[in-house]
């Protein structure tokens, strides 16, 4: 999961850097007024979010199965733990009702 993380951003910081030289060498327009930082950082994401989507299809599916996995693991632990509580709770009845 770190890994699709950082290969993310390190596609999304390549972009940035060639958003940024376009802006600056006049090939692609500035931002209004102050504005141009944030249109640089929209622009770069805009531009990597379908360049992740396509390069990281690998990654992301290794990152879905290890999710998929943990969450499997400790669905299986809570149900342990849940018949756990309930032999326990039996165990608590049945020594109740042989006291009375």
């Amino acid at each position: 999961m770190l890994r699709y993380t950082l290969m993310r951003l390190g596609i999304l910081a390549g972009c940035l850097v060639v958003v940024w030289g376009l802006v600056y060498s006049g090939i692609a327009p500035r931002g209004l007024g102050d504005s141009n930082g944030m249109w640089i950082v929209l622009l770069s994401l805009l531009i990597s979010a379908p360049i992740s989507f396509v390069v990281l299809r690998k990654e992301r599916d290794r990152a879905s199965i290890q999710i998929v996995e943990r969450v499997d693991r400790v669905k299986s632990n809570l149900e342990a733990n849940r018949s756990q509580e309930d032999d326990v709770t039996d165990e608590v009845t049945r020594a109740q009702g042989q006291a009375s």
